[in-house]
């Protein structure tokens, strides 16, 4: 059996195992066993009453029934829809210039504000892994690009560099772009690499942001697909999606999708996990 990381086993057990709202701590909805009692009661009454011929029908009818109703509690998310609602959901997309009258548009989840700030803090900075099932719930909200799907596109973790990897000993956006890999259906892209040794962007204004991230990545492959779907966990400014959109422009013309461009070039989209200042 193939073994789990931390970060899986807790996704794994919050997701299957832990019914409660990942804030409030209150059931997402009726309690399982009480649901799945009274599905189990009634349909052995039917069963009971049912013609002999009709009971291999009645059972399988169950069963169906049972894993419809197991299915829709774990894909309707990890919030209880009242913590749902007291998040902002889906703000609008604001923009960065990539090159000369282009400009990428970034979607967040949510915005950089309580209670997805404290939790990314926890998971980046302390390892804390009982945050990730929220962030896992956020990045559900993220409605996968229109036209995009596992053969004509792939997404780009925001890179980080091999010392910053070793510091910390795991990369967060990495964890975090996988599990929106899985929610789309659509392949991680690694053709992408952080060059460069510049400090952390926190506490920095955005023309410090811009400037600390000049040269800061460089292309090892050309991607066999035409769809770029870019990922960060927090666009502050956007500065890091705009100097990835930056590099991969300059590198082989990749652009923004836009109608009045040929069907036949490359095209960027960008997202992020939360956005606002800190």
């Amino acid at each position: 059996m193939r073994c789990l990381a931390p970060y899986q086993t807790g996704l794994w057990l919050a997701e299957y195992m832990d019914m409660r709202c990942q804030l409030c701590r209150i059931y997402r909805s009726t309690p399982q066993s009480q649901l799945l009692h009274h599905q189990t009661q009634s349909s052995l009454d039917n069963i009971t009453n049912a013609p002999p011929t009709r009971i291999a029908l009645k059972k399988h009818s169950f069963l169906t029934n049972i894993v419809h109703q197991v299915n829709s509690h774990l894909s309707s998310g990890l919030l209880c829809t009242h913590c749902h609602n007291d998040i902002t959901w889906l703000p609008r997309p604001f923009e960065v210039d990539i090159a000369p009258s282009i400009s990428l548009s970034i979607q967040a989840s949510t915005y950089y504000e309580y209670p997805i700030r404290q939790a990314i803090r926890a998971f980046k900075h302390q390892e804390d892994m009982t945050k990730l099932p929220l962030l896992l719930h956020a990045i559900r909200q993220l409605p996968r690009p229109h036209g995009c799907h596992r053969n004509n596109s792939v997404i780009v973790a925001m890179p980080t560099t091999s010392q910053r990897l070793v510091k910390r000993w795991f990369d967060p956006v990495s964890i975090l772009s996988a599990q929106l890999s899985k929610h789309w259906q659509i392949p991680l892209w690694h053709g992408v690499q952080r060059i460069d040794n510049t400090i952390s962007q926190q506490g920095l204004s955005r023309a410090e942001r811009l400037n600390n991230l000049d040269n800061a990545f460089a292309l090892i492959e050309k991607p066999a697909v035409k769809r770029i779907i870019l990922f960060d966990d927090v666009a502050t400014t956007g500065a890091s999606l705009q100097a990835l959109g930056r590099t991969l422009h300059s590198s082989f013309g990749v652009a923004p999708l836009d109608q009045h461009q040929p069907s036949h070039g490359y095209h960027l989209f960008a997202y992020a996990l939360a956005h606002g200042n800190q």
